[in-house]
């Protein structure tokens, strides 16, 4: 019998970045996901989208900020098994052009800047992994959810 191919879910986060080196998290509301913990501006690639075009089309959503494809740097990619398999990519963006605001209230509770290396609390799981692995310089990484069974 042919074994099955794996399909993965494929997000992308977003890291504000503001002039002293914080970093905007998001804290997560009503979605039945890991709500009240804090997360990135963040998103699910559509069908043929590009990486930086989700990440764009993500910080207009959910920020109300347009970003230039030029100032997303790409710092990790996660390989990660949770609710389903997934491949996460984190871009910095340290420019963008209006002001950040909630503009999905529904879905999130609130910004907040903090230091990369003090992030809020609750935090997403493989968000504060990937935090890690940022401020490691690691690009690429691997994390299972805790309870996590195949």
């Amino acid at each position: 019998m042919k074994k099955a191919r794996l399909v993965s879910v494929v997000d992308v986060h977003i890291i504000f970045e503001n002039e002293k080196g914080e970093w905007l998290f998001s804290r997560r509301a009503n979605t039945g996901y890991k709500d009240g913990q804090f997360s990135l501006v963040a998103g699910h690639l559509e069908p043929g989208e590009s990486l930086k075009a989700c990440a764009i089309r993500e910080a207009m959503e959910e920020a109300g900020v347009a970003v230039d494809t030029d100032a997303l740097e790409l710092r990790h990619v996660m390989r990660r098994d949770s609710d389903q398999h997934r491949i996460s990519f984190f871009f910095l963006c340290r420019t963008w052009t209006g002001t950040l605001e909630n503009r999905e209230p529904h879905k999130c509770a609130g910004f907040l800047w903090r230091r990369p290396d003090e992030p809020p609390l609750p935090i997403v799981d493989h968000v504060e992994r990937a935090i890690q692995s940022i401020r490691t310089g690691e690009l690429v990484g691997d994390y299972t959810a805790p309870g996590f069974a195949p």
